[in-house]
């Protein structure tokens, strides 16, 4: 049995249920000791970003008000004058120009990222749906639990730096009978970016095989790709679209990273008004809605202003985090087959290491000992239903770090990892 895997509980029907990268190593690290709340702890394997404030950034909320109303369920698409804030912003934001805009009617709103892909899986119909190897681990039950669409793998090589082309998407389309494509861009874990020509050249692809695009854009702020200190853009398929509502592109986001609210449990599905109203069909008997109360807060955040301000401080201090974490972990012998173009991950390589540390959960294991908490690079080898034959993972060697604590947990955790590998040598 898988080590992400927990026993069957010893109940009537019930079987075992796989649990994702960052909850896996979560429970680990508590059975080592791990407290959020202890200062010793050094979390690199969060998947979360820093929540407290950040020069420059806008003041963070710090609470709501609950009115008579919010007592009430929202409805299932979401509060209409939220579902038009998002709308507005993705037009404001990415549409200038452009005759074909968003309205309310394109967008639904959910209770949290895995609830919005929950959704369109339950809605997707009898086709082959293509996802990348690796990507987010939470997929991996995801696409296992809906059978009325077929999981197909597309194998990304580290050699070539993790690039995927329009041409060779073409090919997988075709030769694979592809009817939806899931990935996240940026990529979560490895940090790699669709550039603008490549992502206009995808939609492009989908638009004349009639092939759906399910992009998770929410790592779409922190974006690494320009010089010296100017910030890098926010990107998003939603610049590319030409028709929204014929299109066939589904953007996911929300305020979870690129706002900094991943407790607030807010995000967003981005697409042609048919798939809105399916998902939030699925959404109906899946999830029921959002919570009201925190879709209103909501509603003070989701403004061109907010965002802008918002994104610089982003940019400004996590760009410095990323320069430490990879200097740090080349300096302690990890290779990093591609600089995270995105993302707030850097997908190191272990294959140079010393014995006991060349292999993902081995170094997660050891540097628990340091109190540093990482991810090893096989729990983004997705794998629905363990259909593919083989014990060993193509990422056994990898481990996901996250830049996503505060600059003095990375410092002083690639410190200890530093160490760490030195005491092995």
């Amino acid at each position: 049995m898988s080590p992400r895997t927990p026993p069957a509980p010893d109940i009537p029907a019930f079987r075992p249920v796989p649990r994702t990268g960052v909850i896996y190593v979560t429970t680990e690290a508590e059975r080592a000791g791990f407290d959020p709340e202890d200062p010793e702890w050094c979390n690199l394997g969060q998947g979360q970003p820093e929540t407290g404030p950040l020069p420059g950034a806008p003041p963070r909320v710090s609470h709501i008000d609950i009115e008579a109303g919010d007592q009430e369920y929202a409805p299932v698409p979401g509060l209409w004058e939220v579902r038009e804030a998002v709308a507005d912003l993705y037009n404001t934001l990415y549409r200038r120009g452009r005759g074909s805009k968003y309205s309310a009617e394109n967008v639904a709103i959910s209770g949290g990222g895995r609830a919005a892909l929950t959704r369109i899986a339950a809605a997707l119909g009898h086709v082959n749906l293509g996802h990348f190897l690796p990507d987010y681990t939470a997929y991996e039950e995801l696409l296992d639990l809906f059978r009325s669409f077929t999981p197909i793998p597309i194998l990304l090589d580290a050699d070539r730096g993790y690039a995927f082309g329009v041409d060779r998407l073409r090919q997988e389309i075709l030769g694979m009978g592809l009817g939806a494509v899931l990935l996240s861009n940026p990529c979560n874990p490895t940090g790699k970016l669709l550039p603008p020509a490549d992502l206009e050249g995808w939609i492009r692809a989908a638009r004349e095989f009639e092939c759906t695009l399910l992009l998770d854009e929410f790592y779409s702020h922190y974006v690494w790709t320009s010089e010296g200190d100017e910030p890098s853009a926010p990107v998003s398929a939603a610049a590319y679209v030409d028709d929204v509502d014929v299109d066939p592109v589904v953007i996911l986001d929300g305020l979870t990273k690129n706002w900094r609210y991943p407790g607030w449990r807010v995000t967003w599905t981005v697409g042609p008004k048919a798939v809105i109203e399916a998902v939030s069909s699925a959404g109906s008997f899946l999830d029921g809605g959002a919570s009201r109360p925190m879709q209103r807060a909501a509603l003070g955040v989701l403004t061109a202003e907010h965002v802008e301000a918002e994104h610089r401080a982003i940019q400004g201090v996590f760009r410095r985090k990323r320069e430490v974490l990879i200097r740090g972990l080349e300096a302690a012998g990890i290779t990093i087959d591609r600089y995270p173009e995105g993302t707030f991950y850097v997908w190191g390589n272990l294959a140079g290491l010393p014995d006991g540390l060349n292999d993902g959960m081995s170094f997660f294991r050891n540097a628990l000992g340091s109190k540093v908490i990482v991810v090893p690079g096989e729990f983004f080898d997705v794998n629905p239903g363990r259909r593919r034959p083989g014990r060993v993972s193509r990422f056994r060697r990898h481990v996901r770090f996250s830049f996503g604590p505060p600059l003095e947990v990375v410092e002083r955790g690639v410190a200890r990892l530093g160490a760490l590998v030195t005491s092995h040598r």
